[in-house]
């Protein structure tokens, strides 16, 4: 049996907080649930027009001056139909593709400082991500705490910190051991 699309969900649920363009899906991806969800415009656009075509998005197109004309979507009730029967079903396992895992696996093939190196770089993104959390949760307890999906969105930064401050620490005890290798 193939596996489902996501990224229809994902869409669908971004239409479910306010009618949007492609351009801007793709703007809200990113200062929402870009950490843990992608999608690039080669995914968004094909997908809206799929959405329109099956009843469960109807498009419009504003017109702009000096622009092309401007097309905003919005989710139908069947496409929230659609969208709540997916949040109801069960989570499929999901396997995780991490790069720094597939090299260190294999880091017996280079020098014990190149797994040292990716090590200090994903150390370096992670300690990023932290802030960025930490900045989102402030967010959530001021500015957006009123808004109703504060406290789901609260419990998708809880994951996000709770995460990165765990790789983190990961990150420690991994240079702890690459550290020794380089001693042998």
């Amino acid at each position: 049996m193939a596996r489902e699309n996501k990224s229809r969900f994902a869409i669908l649920g971004l239409l479910s907080l306010q009618p949007m363009s492609g351009y801007d899906i793709r703007k809200k991806i990113a200062t929402s649930v870009g950490h843990f969800w992608s999608e690039g415009y080669g995914q968004i656009y094909p997908i809206l027009k799929q959405l329109e075509a099956e009843g469960l998005a109807t498009s419009n197109h504003e017109s702009q001056t000096g622009k092309p004309d401007r097309v905003v979507y919005a989710i139908t009730e069947a496409g929230y139909a659609q969208l709540r029967t997916w949040l109801k079903a069960p989570i499929e396992a999901a396997v995780e593709r991490n790069e720094l895992l597939l090299k260190l696996f294999f880091g017996r093939q280079v020098a014990p400082a190149e797994n040292l190196a990716h090590l200090r770089q994903f150390q370096e993104r992670q300690q990023q991500l932290l802030a960025e959390f930490e900045a989102l949760r402030e967010q959530m307890e001021g500015p957006l705490a009123h808004l109703p999906d504060a406290p789901y969105w609260r419990l998708v930064i809880g994951y996000g910190l709770h995460s990165s401050q765990a790789m983190l620490r990961w990150c420690d005890e991994a240079t702890v051991t690459l550290s020794a290798a380089t001693s042998i």
